[in-house]
Parts: structure tokens; C-alpha cells; sequence
């Protein structure tokens, strides 16, 4: 082709109907792919490639590749070659639309309709789009460099001309198409299922839109229903006169139009029967009282329909003013009588046969109430007794209902105020119990009978303390004053004589009455100032009203709010000195509260001079919470009285200083160390520690600390126990036994540590031995028991026995007598009749070793007992001893 000539490739064809494809084109080799802009454009109902002006960029091969998105198969066509021919260049021409959409475009509602155009030219056209007598509409989507026209969603007014026009520099093409949309038939109005008495007329109506407009057709059973004398079919509407039982079944309306059809399904269900009258309409008994409404309804079931008529006894009803028989069936009766009781039949008849039921109608004296008193005030905390009479006829029973502002008392639950008193057949009492503001109101007496109910209703007014009073509203704040405002709070029936402000603090407990001015507010007064406030702290305000009676709830706390700035007020408390190092003044106080700092940045002026001298040295110190002040100057000897005050400041200025007082600069830490130092073994977990102190002018000690760690430890692992005042000694406990230790000793006081002492050694003794007395031999001669054991033997790590403690109880008491022993046995004296539990330890330097096994030993005055024959080693007894032995008990631990 000749360079600006305009090309089509048709190698790919057209798609199925049926088959979603998508075309698409190979540039000379996989996977490039010719990009589609206002000069290339691809067909997606054609398949086919146009390029409107071909340029030198677009020599190669072409291979039409097909894609089914349904199965993701895909099929190449064989290449497409284009070259270009070198013998001229082609000329400018007008467009020529060589894509163009159908005359006619049709679509279903809601589907997405794509229009396509494209057109050849030299110079390459652009593509606008246009709908006649219209607009395109605003959700339509321009693709493809505007080769496309995409409408999704379409809707039936989306149809109409719809134009394509082609444009360059030598002229324009056009093509115009209509777009028709069509809609399914979709129903509007469907058939119900119908019961109908024989004879009577059926008329349904069925109705659908659709575009075009869908037209009807009747079947009976899926047989098409023919008009008949008694069947007429207009338009969607069904009518059949005089129903029988040969209409019944099953009918179905057909909506239809050229895109589809609709069905519609209703049964008719022809009824015919007898009458017949519901179990509980048989017999009625009706009582009433003169003067109301009689209605006794007759309601048989039967098809067709029954015709209904009344007796009195014997006699047919007539109708009149007072007397009508309803369309219903029913009888009523206007303003009843005592000429009105008897018993009435009412009849119902069809052509399928007949039915009655009987109404027994009794007229007595209506009921009349009092209810008393009518209207009463009270005071919370009072009561009262509310009376109900009903005057009725003796025949019928009665009983009493009470409300509360319309609604049902409930006894159960309000048991502690109400309580419903029925002390006579004829009248009842509600006592109502320390009456509650809650509880005014409107209360009802409702009397029932069987034959009416009648009501009376009584008026309580209950006055109480005053109700919380409204938002509490902060107008104007200063730095120790606050504007408040509220509204009134409801009197509930006693005026409001006076309100109280209370404030609430992170500093106060709880909420506090605050001063006010005026110092006393009167209950018809809305705001006041409360004084004598905080600077800058929080607070926030509720309102209290009282009246007569009482003090009511507070309102709703206000918001918080913050006073202003102000220069502190208060000075620090307890200025005195403490302890510390040589050359050092070290000056405490109290700090002063948040509460009273009265704004921010607080801190303190520490002020101190020498005793007896002229001109004040500050310091200043930043820290609100600072307590403490050390001063440090190498020429001030230890002891030197200075006279000192703290003063206060924050943003807003100084504030007052303390009283003078006169504190005295540090003496200093001891500084002799501790002499004579001696540490004393005393048992496997134990040493004694004593030393000796000389006597400092300065630097007194306030204690001593006694450094030990074991001999294969660092001096920095020490423990360390320290002793308080003058004490010269101490004993170290919790000791590993058998074990080397190192120990030091120093002095102390507020000011530090003084030197400490030459190191000593002492070892902790062996552990006591761990054999427990064995073997143990006992023999009793009345209270006289004596004991023997075999000798326990220490290990190698264990010290050496020095002897035996023989511990004996009586049974039941937790105090044990010792007999110390070097040999191994002993003799034990038993004091008192009973049961003794004995048991024996060796000892050693290293402190008692393992107790041996309890032995029980009944203490007598009988005859010999040894250990053989011990009921802790058989089961066989003298007759002599049975009795003493059987108070023995089980074995428990020492």
C-alpha cells in the first residue's frame, strides 16, 4: 500500500450469536498487540482490523487471535502480511464510515447495548456521537477514541435515533440507527385463591406491563377457557356469573408479548352447604342492666348464604326503632327494659337445609359507685384510705379494680405503699403507706358485674421537697469568684424557700457548701455569686432547692471549670533542717498543695543567712513538688546556725514568705570506723557480731551496718543487716552451716556511711546430726517410764553429739518437757494421769538433730508395762491395763 492509505484486514469473521468472543490482533509475533486509538480500530462484532491512515510503523505481519470467554479457548489466524509500495503517496478524502452499527438496535430493559463506528480518512477522522430529538444519556460511556458507544443498564427511555459522525479537513459522513428496547412482560397485579358461595358472580383481573404491551389468555386446568353465556374474558379480566360447583379448579392467566410469556395460578373453590352455627353460639346467656344495648349475634356458616329470621318465645321479632335485626344476621336491641328478658331463637335457612340457636337475655338494676374523698393533699410520708361503694342488684356478683394515673395498680410490686382492703361484699379500700411524690395523681374505682362496670376517679395531690433544679450554667469566673445561673426547680406543691451552692474539688471531700453572695438565696432568685474560692483550680457547681417540707435532690453538676491566676497566698509549713554532709545546709519544708499554688509555674525562694548577719542568699526552685533545698560551701564549719525562710512564686508574682527559723549546717558522716570488732560462732546458722565505738564530737552515728559474705564470694556480693541507735551487737541468722564468712562493720548517719572496720572471719558450726535415735526400749513401772536407745552417729559433715533431749507432752498440749541426757537411755517421770507422747533428738554444737520416732505411754498406777507389750507393736493386753490402753489415740506429728 501506498504510505497514508487506509486498510482492512478481513481474515477473522463473524461471531455466533450464541458464542462470547473477543477479537483482538497479533503485531508480527506473540505477545504484541496492536493497540487500538483514533487511527486503528477493532470490530467486535466483524473481528476485523482498520487502520484509517496506514504508516510506515505499520508494515509487518497480522495474526487475528480469537478468544471464548466462556471456555478460554483461543484460535490464531494464519499471518496477514502488509507492505507498502514505494511507486506514490495516497491524497487527502473525505471520511467514509466503514463500521457502523445496525438501522436497528434492539435490546432488553436492563441490558448494556455497544454501538460502534469508525470510519476511514485522510486526515484520520474523529468520531462524535449525537441522539436525535434527545440526549445521550449521562451514564452512557464513550470507548475506543469514541469508536464505541456503550449504555448500560438500558432503560426504555434510552430508545430513539441515535447518530455517528465522521469529521476531517475535507468533509463529514454520518450515519443515523434507532435503538428500540423491549421489556418482558412482568406482572403487576396476580390472582388470589377464592372461596365462593354457589350463585355467586367470580371476577378476576390480572394485570402485567411490558414492551409491547402484552396481551392475555385464559386456562382451566391447562385447558384454554372459551367464553361462554356465564364466562366473559376482556383484557385480562375473568368474570363468571352464577358460580356452580362444575367452575371449581384450577385457573391460570398467560401474559404475553413477542420477547415472552407469564403465568398466573389461582384456585376458585365453589362452597355449598347447610348452615350450621359454632358450638359456642348454641346457647347464650346475656345479662345486661336497663337501659344499655342488647346485640346477640347469629352468624351460620352455609353457602349459599342463609336467610336469617328471630323469635321472642314464640312470636316472630318486628322490627322497629329500637328493635332491628342487623345485615349480619345479628338482633339489636336499643335502651333495654324488664319487658326485654325472655329467651330469643334465632333461624338460618338454605337451600341445603336450616339451623337455630337460643339466647337467653336477663335485664337488672344498673350499678351505681362512690368514691371517696373526692380530693385530698397530702404530705410525703403521710397516708390515707381511699373508699369504693357500688350499689348494684343483689343478684350479681361484683368485684374492684384501681388505677393509678389510667394504669392497673400492682399490688405485688408496690406491696410496701399499696394495699387493696376488702372488708364488705359491696365496697373496697385502698390504704395507701407513706406516700411517695410518685404516687399523686388521678386514681380509679372500677366496679364490674357480669352485667356492666362502672368508675370513679379521685384527684391526690402529694406535696414533697423541692425537685433538682435545671443545668446549672457558669456565666463569669474570676480568681475567687464564680456567676452561676440555673432554673427553677419544680415546688411540688410547697414554694421553694431557699437554694444552696455546693462545689466540688479534686481537693475537697466530696461536694461542700460555698460561701455566696448573696449570702443567702431566696427561692425565687435564678443565679448567684459563689466566693471565696481557689485560684486555678477546678470546680464544679450543682444547686440544691429546700421548701418546707424538706431539702430536695441536687441538680446536675455544671461543667468543670477553672478560676483564674493568682499571686500564691501560702506559705510553706515545718521549715526545718536535716542531716547531710560536712559543709553542707540542708533546709525541708512542707511542700504547699496544689490546691493553694494558685497558678502556674510555681516553685519556691529558699532564703538563708548566718546567724547575726545583715544581707539574705536566694535560691530559687523550680520543682512545685520539691521539698528540700541543700546548700554546699566548703568554708561553712559544721554545725553553723543560720537563720532561713522559704517564700513561694508562680507566673503571677511572689507570694509571702515562712517564719524565720534558725537551723544549723550538717555535722558531717562518722568518720571513725567501728574498733574491737569479734564475730562468735553460735550454731550451724549463727554469729555473734560485737564492736566498740569511740565517741565523735561531730558526726554521731544514728546506727551500724554490718557487712558478711562467704569466703569463696566478692566483698560487692555482701549482704548487709543494720542495727539502730547505740547497740554494739547483733546476731546473724538464716546462715549456711559449716561455712567461712568475712565481716565488716561501719557506722551511719543522715549523712552517710563512715568508714568501716578490719575485716574478721568466723565459721558457722556443722550441721546437727542427721541419724535420728533408734531402737527405742521402754519399760513402765506406774507413773515411771524408763527410756533406751541406740547411740546416733554423725557423718563427716556433721558435728559431733554431745548428747540427748528426751521431749515428752502430754497428749493434747502443745508444751513439751526436756530431759537432757549424755548417755542413751533415760528415766521420765510422768506427773499426771493420761496419755504421754515422747520422743528423743541428739544434739550437737551445730544445735538438735532429727527427732526419732512418737511413742504413747499411758501414765497409771498399775503394775509393769515394757515396750513389747505397747499397743504400738501387738494387739494383746493384760485384763489389768484394757481399760487405760483403750485412750490411746492415733499417731500425730510433734
Amino acid at each position: 500500500l501506498s504510505s497514508s492509505y487506509s486498510i482492512i484486514l478481513f481474515p477473522c469473521g463473524k461471531k455466533s450469536l450464541d458464542q462470547e468472543i473477543i477479537y483482538s490482533w497479533v503485531f508480527n509475533e506473540f505477545p504484541s498487540s496492536v493497540a487500538e486509538d483514533s487511527r486503528r480500530f477493532i470490530s467486535q462484532e466483524t473481528g476485523n482490523l482498520y487502520i484509517s491512515k496506514v504508516q510506515t510503523s505499520d508494515v509487518g505481519s497480522y495474526i487475528c487471535l480469537v478468544k471464548n470467554t466462556v471456555t478460554n479457548a483461543r484460535v490464531l489466524s494464519p499471518p496477514t502480511p502488509l507492505t507498502l509500495r514505494n511507486d506514490g503517496v495516497m491524497g487527502e478524502y473525505e471520511p467514509k464510515i466503514e463500521v457502523h452499527f445496525p438501522f436497528m438496535v434492539t435490546a432488553a430493559k436492563g441490558m448494556t447495548v455497544k454501538m460502534e463506528c469508525f470510519a476511514l480518512g485522510n486526515p484520520v477522522p474523529t468520531i462524535s456521537w449525537m441522539k436525535v430529538n434527545g440526549y445521550i444519556p449521562s451514564k452512557a460511556r464513550l470507548r475506543k477514541s469514541q469508536g464505541v458507544l456503550e449504555i448500560p443498564n438500558v432503560q426504555l427511555d434510552d430508545a430513539g435515533i441515535y447518530e455517528c459522525r465522521a469529521e476531517n479537513s475535507r468533509g463529514r459522513n454520518s450515519f443515523r440507527g434507532q435503538l428500540q428496547v423491549y421489556n418482558y412482560p412482568h406482572w403487576v397485579e396476580k390472582l388470589n385463591d377464592t372461596h365462593l358461595d354457589s350463585g355467586s358472580p367470580l371476577r378476576w383481573e390480572c394485570k402485567a406491563t411490558g414492551k409491547p404491551r402484552p396481551t392475555y389468555r385464559w386456562l382451566k386446568n391447562g385447558v384454554p377457557l372459551l367464553a361462554q353465556s356465564r364466562v366473559e374474558m376482556v383484557n385480562g379480566v375473568l368474570m363468571i356469573h352464577n358460580v356452580n360447583q362444575s367452575d371449581a379448579g384450577m385457573y391460570q392467566c398467560l401474559a404475553e408479548n413477542k420477547y415472552g410469556s407469564i403465568y398466573a395460578s389461582a384456585e376458585l373453590k365453589v362452597l355449598a352447604s347447610a348452615p350450621i352455627f359454632a358450638l359456642n353460639q348454641l346457647k347464650k346467656t346475656i345479662v345486661i342492666t336497663k337501659g344499655q344495648e342488647v346485640l346477640i349475634e347469629c352468624k351460620p356458616q352455609g353457602s349459599p348464604k342463609p336467610t336469617i329470621s328471630w323469635k321472642k318465645g314464640d312470636k316472630a321479632i318486628r322490627e322497629s326503632k329500637r328493635v332491628v335485626i342487623l345485615p349480619d344476621g345479628s338482633l339489636r336491641i336499643l335502651n333495654a327494659s324488664k319487658s326485654d328478658e325472655g329467651k330469643y331463637v334465632c333461624h338460618g335457612e338454605n337451600v341445603f337445609g336450616s339451623a337455630e340457636i337460643l339466647a337467653s337475655v336477663f335485664v337488672k338494676e344498673p350499678t351505681r359507685i362512690e368514691l371517696t374523698p373526692k380530693r385530698t393533699e397530702l404530705t410525703v410520708g403521710e397516708s390515707i384510705v381511699l373508699n369504693c361503694k357500688a350499689i348494684h342488684d343483689a343478684s350479681l356478683d361484683v368485684s374492684f379494680y384501681w388505677t393509678l394515673k389510667g394504669q392497673p395498680i400492682d399490688f405485688e410490686k408496690e406491696r410496701g405503699h399499696f394495699e387493696s382492703i376488702r372488708a364488705q361484699a359491696s365496697s373496697a379500700d385502698l390504704m395507701i403507706r407513706n406516700i411517695l411524690l410518685m404516687h399523686a395523681g388521678r386514681y380509679g374505682c372500677r366496679v364490674q358485674t357480669t352485667a356492666d362496670s362502672v368508675s370513679d376517679e379521685a384527684d391526690l395531690l402529694v406535696r414533697g421537697p423541692p425537685g433538682p433544679p435545671g443545668i446549672v450554667i457558669v456565666e463569669e469566673i474570676t480568681e475567687s469568684t464564680a456567676t452561676l445561673s440555673w432554673s427553677p426547680a419544680a415546688d411540688n406543691h410547697s414554694p421553694i424557700s431557699s437554694y444552696n451552692l455546693q462545689a466540688r474539688s479534686p481537693f475537697s471531700l466530696g461536694w461542700q457548701t460555698v460561701k455566696t453572695v448573696p449570702e443567702v438565696i431566696t427561692g425565687d432568685m435564678e443565679s448567684a455569686m459563689a466566693v471565696d474560692l481557689n485560684p486555678w483550680v477546678e470546680y464544679e457547681f450543682r444547686v440544691v432547692a429546700t421548701n418546707p417540707i424538706g431539702t430536695g435532690d441536687p441538680s446536675t453538676p455544671s461543667r468543670m471549670i477553672r478560676t483564674n491566676e493568682a499571686v500564691p497566698k501560702t506559705a510553706p509549713a515545718n521549715v526545718s533542717g536535716r542531716s547531710g554532709r560536712r559543709h553542707e545546709l540542708v533546709i525541708a519544708w512542707e511542700p504547699v498543695s496544689e490546691e493553694f499554688q494558685n497558678g502556674e509555674g510555681f516553685g519556691y525562694i529558699v532564703a538563708f543567712r548566718p546567724n547575726g548577719t545583715r544581707g539574705w542568699k536566694e535560691k530559687m526552685v523550680t520543682s512545685s513538688d520539691a521539698s528540700k533545698f541543700i546548700y554546699r560551701d566548703e568554708s561553712v564549719p559544721p554545725l553553723t546556725p543560720f537563720e532561713v525562710k522559704v517564700g513561694v512564686y508562680n507566673n503571677k508574682g511572689d507570694g509571702p514568705f515562712s517564719n524565720i527559723v534558725v537551723i544549723c549546717s550538717a555535722e558531717g558522716e562518722p568518720s571513725a570506723a567501728p574498733t574491737d570488732v569479734k564475730a562468735t560462732s553460735l550454731s550451724v546458722s549463727e554469729i555473734l557480731v560485737a564492736w566498740k565505738h569511740i565517741k565523735e564530737s561531730l558526726g554521731r552515728p544514728q546506727g551500724f551496718e554490718v557487712s558478711y559474705w562467704k569466703d569463696m564470694e566478692q566483698e560487692e556480693a555482701a549482704e548487709t543487716v543494720k542495727t539502730r541507735g547505740n547497740e554494739s551487737s547483733i546476731i546473724l541468722t538464716g546462715l549456711e552451716g559449716n561455712t567461712l564468712y568475712h565481716l565488716t562493720v561501719r557506722a551511719y548517719n543522715g549523712a552517710g556511711y563512715g568508714p568501716a572496720s578490719s575485716e574478721v572471719r568466723a565459721a558457722t558450726k556443722k550441721s546437727p546430726p542427721s541419724q535420728a535415735p533408734s531402737n527405742i526400749m521402754w519399760e513402765q513401772q506406774g507413773s515411771q517410764v524408763s527410756l533406751g536407745w541406740e547411740p546416733v552417729r554423725p557423718l563427716a559433715n556433721e558435728s559431733e553429739v554431745v548428747g540427748y533431749k528426751v521431749f515428752y507432752r502430754q497428749e493434747g498440749h502443745s508444751n513439751s518437757q526436756v530431759i537432757e541426757t549424755q548417755k542413751t537411755q533415760a528415766v521420765v517421770l510422768l506427773p499426771d494421769v493420761g496419755v504421754y507422747i515422747i520422743e528423743v533428738r541428739a544434739f550437737s554444737e551445730g544445735g538438735d538433730g532429727t527427732a526419732s520416732s512418737q511413742i504413747r505411754v499411758p501414765s497409771y498406777s498399775g503394775g509393769k508395762i515394757t515396750s513389747a507389750q505397747s499397743s504400738l507393736h501387738t494387739s494383746t493386753f493384760s485384763s489389768s491395763v484394757t481399760l487405760l490402753l483403750a485412750l490411746i489415740v492415733p499417731s500425730t506429728s510433734w
